[in-house]
C-alpha cells in the first residue's frame, strides 16, 4: 500500500513525518501541498473519512489564513466552501496529509501515525 503524503518541504513538522515515515519503512508518495494541492472532492472525501470537523484542515497559524481573514469566516462556511478556499492554496491546509484512501491524518503526531499507519 502507497500512501500519498502531501507535504511542504520547508515545513519542520512535515519533515519530522518523513523522518517517521522513512525510519518506519512506510511506502509513500511525496507530493508537494504547494504545487499539486488536492482538489476540493479530494478535500470533501477526506473530510468525510477524517471524523475531524472541516475547519481542522486550515492551517491557522499561516500569514494566508490571516490574510483572508478566515478566522472570522469560517464558522459561517459550508464544508464545500472551506475545501474551495483550502484547493485554491496549498499553503491553507494544515500539513502533512497522509492517506491512503480510506483513511486520512492532518498534521503529525507520533502516536496517531502509529495507530493509523504501522
Amino acid at each position: 500500500m502507497t500512501l500519498s503524503f502531501y507535504w511542504y518541504p520547508k515545513c519542520g513538522t512535515c519533515r519530522n513525518a518523513k523522518k517517521w515515515l522513512d525510519e518506519n519503512q512506510i511506502d509513500y508518495q511525496a507530493i508537494s501541498i504547494v504545487d499539486n494541492p488536492p482538489s476540493v472532492n479530494e478535500l470533501l472525501s477526506w473530510m468525510e473519512t477524517s471524523d475531524l470537523p472541516p475547519k481542522k484542515f486550515f492551517n491557522t497559524s499561516g500569514k494566508k489564513y490571516r490574510e483572508l481573514h478566515l478566522k472570522e469566516r469560517i464558522n459561517d462556511l459550508s464544508p464545500r466552501e472551506m475545501a474551495e478556499i483550502l484547493a485554491s492554496d496549498g499553503m491553507l491546509i494544515k500539513r502533512p496529509v497522509l492517506t491512503d484512501g480510506n483513511q486520512v491524518t492532518v498534521g503529525f503526531n507520533e502516536e496517531t501515525y502509529e495507530s493509523f499507519w504501522k
